[in-house]
């Protein structure tokens, strides 16, 4: 349990859920089913019943450092890694396991979102249990693959190769998110699974990796060696962390190693990405319609998502697939078809009227 660590990553600002997601309080934020947590610390809660919560480190944008104190009071400051700016998620990967190799040089790690809903909680502690065992024996890179429901285009594919053992297979390609028609092909065959975003590894698996396929951030982090777990190290970070490159852990490291396995699991996972996914697993009135927060009165209206402050009600007439959403000082009717926009509707308020609506 003491060599077992994980890294919740927490700082993305959620646009694709503008504007109930804004960039001061981004969706791992906020509590989006009423249950009195939020996204972060249901991670962190999920997360705390594995392994030592001392072995819990978030990184986040130093923007967030307020938010992650208030919300998961429990945990030191040393467990807090502050990005002075956005570099995707290999240097945060890539930061995270040289800081926990410095504490740790046998350390087992699990890096997981801090924004995806998990149903099955049982279920979901007894594959990592079992990704942390097999990382622990073997020089491989794992991944946590979800059997699919449906021909999801928001989702990456993973297809399975030859059986490492019965639940994980070696991987034999990822695929970025398909148009609906591969999607399809892609559940017949059953060889394709979704790709979790959850990746376990032994920390010098990892870093051997970082070394082999992105040096230029190893090189960059080895010069840190020396400051990990010190009071110099944030002074460190704030200096060189601007100069990494902007890639993510799956196209810098996952698609380009050579030992490569996925856990092929089912513990009720969503990744609770975009309006779409949400509206998969929230409860529908009669005419499909779901409605987070507020009351909601609906009229010859189906198939709608409507999110509005507590205690507001909505009166809908004659709408169909649309998504309704009321948030501070911004109010988003949006098809649910062109949600994919919204990014876009984001940066055109920010252009056009400034910060204060983003």
């Amino acid at each position: 349990m003491e060599n077992n660590y994980c890294v919740i990553m927490g700082g993305g600002i959620g646009s694709r859920f503008w504007p109930f997601s804004r960039t001061n309080l981004p969706k791992q934020f906020l509590d989006f089913f009423g249950t009195g947590r939020s996204l972060l610390q249901m991670t962190y809660d999920r997360f705390a019943k594995i392994m030592p919560k001392e072995n819990i480190l978030i990184v986040t944008n130093e923007g967030y450092a307020a938010l992650i104190k208030e919300q998961l009071p429990d945990i030191s400051d040393a467990q807090i890694l502050l990005e002075p700016a956005r570099r995707n998620t290999a240097p945060c990967v890539a930061w995270a396991s040289y800081h926990i190799r410095s504490l740790n040089p046998n350390a087992n790690i699990v890096v997981a979102p801090s924004d995806h809903l998990i149903l099955k909680e049982e279920e979901f502690a007894a594959y990592i249990r079992e990704g942390l065992a097999f990382v622990k024996e073997n020089k491989a890179l794992l991944t946590l693959g979800i059997t699919p429901s449906r021909p999801e285009t928001g989702y990456g594919y993973i297809q399975i190769g030859e059986d490492v053992n019965e639940n994980i297979k070696k991987v034999k390609t990822f695929t970025e998110k398909p148009n609906l028609e591969l999607a399809k092909v892609f559940l017949e065959t059953g060889e394709f699974f979704w790709n979790s975003g959850i990746f376990l590894w032994n920390v010098k698996t990892i870093i051997s990796e970082f070394e082999l396929q992105l040096a230029d951030i190893a090189a960059l982090f080895e010069k840190g060696a020396s400051v990990y777990n010190t009071d110099g190290e944030q002074a460190f970070i704030d200096e060189n962390f601007t100069a990494c490159p902007n890639i993510s852990i799956d196209y810098g490291i996952m698609e380009k190693a050579q030992d490569v396995s996925v856990l092929c699991a089912e513990f009720g996972w969503s990744d609770l990405g975009t309006w779409g996914s949400l509206d998969d697993i929230s409860p529908k009135d009669e005419q499909g319609n779901v409605s987070l927060k507020c009351e909601t009165l609906t009229y010859e209206s189906e198939s709608n998502i409507v999110v509005l402050p507590k205690g507001k009600l909505a009166v809908i007439q004659g709408l169909k697939d649309y998504i309704v959403v009321e948030s501070g000082n911004v109010l988003l009717i949006c098809q649910k078809e062109e949600e994919q926009r919204i990014r876009h509707f984001v940066t055109d308020a920010k252009m056009k009227l400034g910060e204060e609506y983003v």
